[in-house]
């Protein structure tokens, strides 16, 4: 797949590396702030270094929480978070960045500024972001999510959960088309944790394979949700074990691209599971 300059082959599972530039996110919110509640770029650019060094071959950029109860941010405030800082990482490194947002704007800017992929929770929901999107000329992905951030965790529901998720990326997928956006720019993302509880999303992992067999590249993300800290009784700290076995379970039923936050961690993973489906070479 084209990112920007640079050619992704997804034959085999690429790592996306988690960068939230957020004071609120469930696992990470405000590593890069300051004692005077700014971003500290040079924070951001060490540990960007970090994930390239170990492995990263997507940097993932967020300036909005969407773990479950989080609110809105302001658009500007949004931009003030994500557009520097992708700035900052191309003009820095020679790396493929990837924005998580939803708003067309941030969209819009982040690929003027060097973005090569957009990432959206909402599946290009909000007015406007298709058109932006399709304009930008960049590769998306798409996410199920039932509900919104602030309420999405209530009271899921499903009749057949892998269904009802497939028939829905599917819809976007055809509404993407429509607005001019390639097949061969789409990936999927079940959306592990987004309006679903522990069972829902153990149903969805046993039939990640039926998934891939839509056709388009899958991106998982589950690092340290709370899926695992239910099953493990462990708090997010400690949660590393089980979001490396889940990524992998994930690579080994067709995932090609694992959104994380411990990338050496999965990269040294998913080392092994190649060496042992026959990929080791000495």
């Amino acid at each position: 797949m084209k990112l920007g300059s640079a050619e992704l082959d997804l034959s085999s599972p690429r790592i996306m590396a988690v960068l939230n530039m957020t004071p609120d996110s469930f696992s990470d919110g405000g590593e890069f702030y300051g004692d005077n509640g700014q971003v500290d770029l040079s924070l951001v650019l060490e540990r960007v270094e970090a994930h390239l060094k170990n492995g990263a071959d997507i940097i993932d950029v967020g300036g909005e929480s969407t773990r479950p109860g989080a609110s809105l941010v302001g658009l500007d405030e949004e931009l003030d978070r994500v557009v520097p800082v992708i700035e900052a990482i191309v003009s820095r490194f020679d790396a493929v960045v990837s924005v998580d947002t939803s708003s067309p704007v941030v969209m819009t800017e982040s690929a003027r500024v060097g973005a090569a992929m957009i990432n959206d929770v909402r599946a290009l929901g909000h007015e406007g972001a298709i058109g932006a999107a399709a304009l930008t000329g960049l590769p998306v992905c798409l996410m199920h999510m039932a509900g919104r951030p602030e309420n999405m965790q209530k009271a899921p529901d499903y009749g057949d959960v892998l269904q009802e998720v497939c028939d829905f990326l599917l819809e976007r997928v055809d509404s993407c088309e429509q607005a001019g956006i390639d097949r061969s720019k789409i990936i999927l993302d079940p959306g592990f944790g987004f309006g679903k509880t522990v069972e829902h999303n153990l149903s969805l992992f046993r039939g990640l394979n039926k998934l891939f067999v839509l056709g388009f590249p899958l991106l998982v993300g589950v690092s340290r949700k709370s899926m695992i800290g239910s099953i493990l009784d462990k708090p997010v700290e400690e949660r590393l074990i089980g979001s490396v076995a889940l990524a992998m379970l994930a690579a080994q039923s067709g995932a090609r691209i694992l959104r994380v936050h411990d990338v050496a961690a999965t990269v040294d993973a998913l080392k092994i599971l190649n060496a042992v489906e026959g990929g080791y070479d000495g």
